[in-house]
């Protein structure tokens, strides 16, 4: 029988892995989530392999992600991933936003790059 903790680490793993397959080494993936969505990226220090932006309840919405001189083209779905191979020396932070209904119900969720 596997304990919970073991259960919840390989879990855990299994989500991870997906995002961790895509990325070359030495690469970190990071996210972080706001009330609506998550903003997750792969990056090896300021070089931004990709941008993923889901909503969290798994509904659709206009995505978009930007960082630096990059913005993102919106889209309508539930999540998306923007593959982005640049190097942006001086942007920290890697963001994302919602609109849903013309309306923006989410921006500025960012990760720390």
């Amino acid at each position: 029988m596997i304990h919970v903790k073991k259960f919840a680490a390989l879990l855990a793993a299994a989500c991870a892995f997906p995002l961790l397959t895509a990325t070359p080494a030495g690469a970190a993936v990071d996210g972080h989530c706001g009330q609506y969505i998550c903003v997750l990226t792969a990056h090896h220090n300021r070089f931004v392999q990709d941008i993923t932006v889901r909503t969290k309840d798994g509904l659709p919405g206009t995505l978009r992600a930007y960082w630096g001189d990059f913005r993102s083209p919106r889209v309508s779905a539930a999540s998306h991933r923007w593959t982005v191979n640049y190097e942006q020396k001086d942007a920290k932070l890697v963001c994302g936003g919602l609109e849903r209904d013309g309306r923006t119900i989410e921006d500025g969720i960012c990760v720390t790059i």
